[in-house]
């Protein structure tokens, strides 16, 4: 059946550590539309959905006190350290608790502060039970200077009992700053990178007996170093149904994350569209003023994940010394639904239906069978992703005053 191979050509797009459902759900779903088991296939994909929706991630840092702990937290979470929920910095550790930090936008993730085990009494294997250590997805190490063989011990208790960990060193930047200062003939950024992660390699592989993946993070500006390398790792370790949310969870600091974000999404849209089924033919005309207040919450929603709801935007404004209004002329989504140079939504709609058909192989004729949300939310999307990587350089962008996007429409609408 023609909708089975859809089905599966859709999901080669993707990644295996960005696909959001599982091989052997994949190859479920198509066998119950070969068969022509049309309810099964449906129930499949409606389990699938509530898994992706009601997956939970906890996800547990432990460190000592003074190594960038809390800094990180807040970074995971998007929140400003002086703001009224962000985990306190610069304090000196007095619990011997774990403490959760939910994140802002998604009340399924929750960040775990847990107390350096060097500033407890606990073995590793006492220590993780009483941290609870069968509720968290992962669990991040941290360190900002050598990993201790107290760090080591937990480690193999960890990978004991089953779960993943992952150690960070953290404070990178003023390693480099203060190498700079003080051997500024000799400095070399990537030598110095490349001892200080084998640094910390070989000194747990002594106790591992196994080489440790060490990711090197800044305090100063998360996405760079091996931060995006992390995100991949944790991507590809986390089940199907649990890298949607944490790829939601994550901040847009980089292309790839923001990309991640919007193939996601992408998948979650599909999977609803054919669980409505997509391939039920209905007339494309008259349908989107209906259809746009339907998804109005939606793109709200959307907006909120890639950082352009009007807070963020709010922050992004400020920074760049613009006010808001003058910020969103230069952003497609503000205007992406009204009409510019008599172009109607239909038109801008039947060109990105155009690019999408060509895209996947597919004739123009057979897109009509699609529902029009599906590709409103597409649509907007793509919009929505565009938008947010253009304000990882938003400082140079705006200095260029580039010229309006609606009225210049992206190449695929011209298609």
């Amino acid at each position: 059946m023609a909708w089975a191979s859809s089905f599966d050509a859709f999901f080669k797009n993707f990644k295996r550590e960005s696909k959001i459902i599982s091989e052997y759900d994949i190859t479920l779903i198509m066998t119950y539309i070969e068969e022509n088991k049309l309810q099964k296939a449906v129930s499949v994909i409606e389990k699938v959905l509530r898994d992706i929706e009601d997956a939970p991630l906890n996800i547990a840092v432990t460190g000592e006190t003074g190594t960038g702990k809390s800094t990180f937290i807040n970074a995971l979470r998007g929140v400003g350290h002086e703001e009224k929920d962000a985990a306190p910095t610069g304090a000196i550790e007095t619990t011997m608790k774990r403490t959760p930090y939910p994140h802002p936008k998604l009340p399924n993730v929750t960040i775990w502060d847990l107390p350096g085990i060097g500033s407890t009494t606990f073995t590793p294997q006492n220590y993780l039970t009483e941290m609870k250590f069968g509720e968290y997805d992962f669990f991040i190490i941290i360190s900002a200077t050598r990993f201790k063989e107290n760090d080591a011990q937990l480690a193999k208790a960890i990978a004991q009992m089953g779960m993943n960990f992952y150690f960070v060193r953290t404070k990178i930047d003023s390693d480099l700053d203060n190498e700079q200062k003080f051997k500024p003939k000799s400095f070399n950024k990537e030598k110095l990178l490349k001892k200080i992660k084998d640094y910390c390699s070989n000194h747990l592989q002594e106790s591992l007996y196994s080489e440790p993946l060490v990711f090197l993070v800044s305090n100063v500006d998360i996405s760079k170093y091996d931060f995006p390398k992390l995100e991949t790792k944790l991507l590809q370790d986390l089940p199907a149904h649990k890298r949607h949310v944490f790829s939601l969870s994550l901040q847009s600091l980089t292309e790839a994350t923001i990309n991640c974000k919007r193939d996601s999404l992408k998948q979650k849209v599909f999977l609803e569209a054919v669980k409505a089924g997509v391939l039920a033919t209905i007339p494309l005309g008259g349908m989107i003023s209906d259809i746009l207040e339907n998804l109005d919450e939606t793109f709200n929603l959307y907006r909120s994940y890639f950082g352009l709801d009007d807070a963020s935007l709010e922050n992004v404004a400020k920074d760049l010394n613009m006010s808001v209004d003058d910020f969103k002329v230069h952003l497609r989504f503000p205007h992406l639904f009204s009409e510019h140079n008599d172009e109607s939504l239909e038109d801008k709609l039947f060109k990105y239906i155009k690019h999408i058909s060509s895209v996947t192989g597919g004739p123009v004729a057979a897109v009509t069978y699609y529902r029009m949300a599906y590709y409103l939310q597409n649509l907007f999307l793509d919009t929505a992703a565009n938008d947010a990587i253009a304000l990882l350089n938003s400082k140079a962008l705006f200095e260029k005053k580039v010229g309006p996007y609606i009225s210049e429409p992206p190449e695929y609408w011209e298609a």
